[in-house]
């Protein structure tokens, strides 16, 4: 494995949570393939083998329609994040695939200015390249803990 295959993927990561920090949520699905697979899901599910998740969108289409839901149709009380993720482990390397793991920290800002600690864990990845950079072909979300907040609005 390269360098600058762990830097293209460490840039991408460092990317989508830009892209979800600055709240240019329409911009989110860019970072996924049309046959990808979104899940947010707990470590205690991923231990005893459940495929339970609090998201499953399993496809860009269902990626972008999360998005205008969010936008158009959901009432949540607004909210910011800030995402702190680690350097990426590449775990396996294919001529078609790249699987990778980074931890997140994950900083949940209400609108009336209080910060939390929202979420902590992993991000499970495969990642294609293509002609223009490289596209998640599944991101599976690991917490850490199996209480979630009500107010899971936002994609982590």
């Amino acid at each position: 494995m390269s360098q600058e295959l762990v830097f293209a993927i460490a840039q991408a990561q460092a990317a989508y949570g830009r892209c979800l920090d600055e709240d240019r949520l329409e911009d989110w699905p860019d970072f996924f393939a049309q046959d990808c697979l979104y899940r947010v899901t707990s470590a205690q599910n991923i231990r005893d083998g459940y495929e339970a998740s609090l998201i499953f969108l399993n496809s860009k289409g269902m990626v972008r329609d999360r998005i205008t839901a969010l936008r158009d149709a959901n009432i949540y009380e607004r909210q910011a994040y800030r995402h702190v993720i680690g350097q990426p482990l590449i775990t396996a390397q294919t001529k078609e695939r790249v699987t990778s793991e980074a931890s997140f920290i994950i900083a949940r800002i209400m609108r009336d200015g209080t910060t939390d600690l929202f979420a902590t864990g992993r991000y499970l990845d495969s990642w294609r390249q293509t002609s223009a950079g490289l596209e998640l072909i599944e991101r599976v979300v690991v917490c850490d803990s199996s209480r979630i907040d009500t107010l899971l609005a936002l994609p982590l």
